[in-house]
């Protein structure tokens, strides 16, 4: 039975693309090739899971998602070893996890770098949690619960805290860091969002600038639109010369708009919190 499903899947899924892509070619509509692929493939694999889970209701639907999946990544790949597709799927989640956590590290080093001697210090989130729990912020009570409830979701990847003359120390900022935005901008802008509306400095630092291809990541940067009317960061700092907008700026290894715009920040939210909303901008 098991061996059956998968058969079936395989067949329906490679007849499926096979005739998307057919269909595609013969429009009146012509379609570049990658495009016809992502369209094909999508409609290969929803075609797929619901004749097989229409046609075999016994066997549990994540089983036929997982073997799909196999056979999405055999036709891509080539590879036909179940054993060599799970090292490579092993090896491509250990790659995404790993990296993450690179850049975060990477990023916390190149910032406290641009900003020594001002008072600010970029820190992960598991620092952040280690000083929330010693009490060593001097944030007011509702901003340390809103701050736990950041810590628990894993929303944020680094924080940015300044000190008083007093020498009393807050967080002031929230900052997501992504190799790459694609997937998950809309994901990412809503907690930037609740954090600007609760009067923090709210930032993303992004390596893959590809996504700004597409005028819609713009708008839901800058914002402007009639879909996008609000901002969705206070600002995006990004590794590349390509992009610009109202709120995308471009860094490099040393971080210094990164870092003139973090000491702007602190100092305006020090002085004159109650007016840092989604609207304040650093230049």
């Amino acid at each position: 039975m098991t061996q059956d499903y998968k058969e079936y899947s395989r067949s329906v899924y490679n007849t499926a693309f096979a005739q998307s892509i057919k269909d595609l070619a013969t429009g009146e509509r012509r379609v570049e090739a990658k495009e016809a692929e992502r369209t094909a493939q999508k409609e290969a694999i929803k075609t797929a899971v619901l004749r097989t889970m229409q046609t075999f209701p016994q066997v549990e639907p994540a089983l036929i998602w997982r073997g799909i999946y196999e056979v999405h990544v055999h036709r891509k790949s080539g590879l036909d070893d179940k054993a060599v597709i799970d090292r490579v799927i092993s090896a491509d989640q250990s790659w995404k996890k790993s990296s993450g956590h690179a850049f975060e590290e990477m990023i916390k080093l190149l910032a406290n770098d641009a900003l020594v001697g001002t008072g600010i210090e970029i820190l992960l989130q598991r620092d952040l949690n280690t000083i929330v729990k010693a009490g060593e912020l001097a944030n007011e009570p509702r901003d340390i619960s809103w701050l736990k409830e950041q810590i628990k979701g894993s929303v944020f990847d680094l924080f940015a805290t300044c000190s008083d003359k007093d020498g009393k120390r807050f967080c002031y900022g929230c900052i997501q860091s992504k190799t790459s935005i694609r997937d998950r901008v809309t994901r990412d802008r809503e907690p930037s969002l609740a954090a600007m509306h609760s009067f923090f400095w709210s930032t993303v630092i992004v390596l893959d600038s590809d996504f700004m291809k597409n005028p819609k990541f713009l708008a839901m940067v800058d914002g402007g639109t009639h879909e996008y009317p609000d901002n969705g960061w206070h600002g995006m700092y990004v590794f590349s010369d390509l992009y610009k907008g109202e709120r995308i700026y471009p860094i490099h290894v040393d971080f210094g708009k990164f870092a003139e715009h973090a000491k702007i920040a602190a100092e305006y939210w020090r002085t004159q919190r109650q007016w840092f909303d989604e609207k304040w901008k650093a230049e």
